[in-house]
């Protein structure tokens, strides 16, 4: 029974000391705001900089553009003419093929 009685005690005493105020550290002042006026002038040289980045861009992408126009009208145009001379020797040897037929038959 004393037994119990110490361990209610010293339970009782470390919710007591478990439930006291506590001292908290006062909470630093906030530091002073910087004002950085340089950052103004370098903000504008940067979008400058980026507005000439991108009139680059756009003059490049546009001579990529007519350069690969120039490369398919050419390479349509090659087409064309490998097409027609292709045309033009099955037409000759047609004709050589029906010549050598009708001199192969008078004989």
């Amino acid at each position: 029974m004393k037994n119990s009685i110490v361990l209610a005690a010293l339970v009782a005493a470390v919710a007591l000391s478990a439930c006291g105020k506590k001292e908290e550290a006062a909470p630093a002042p906030a530091p002073a705001p910087v004002e950085a006026p340089a950052a103004a002038p370098a903000a504008d040289q940067a979008a400058a900089a980026a507005s000439q980045a991108a009139a680059a861009a756009t003059e490049a992408a546009s001579a990529a553009v007519d350069a690969a126009s120039a490369a398919a009208s050419a390479t349509v145009d090659a087409a064309a003419n490998a097409a027609n001379n292709a045309a033009d020797a099955a037409k000759a040897a047609a004709d050589a093929a029906a010549n050598a037929a009708a001199s192969a038959a008078n004989k």
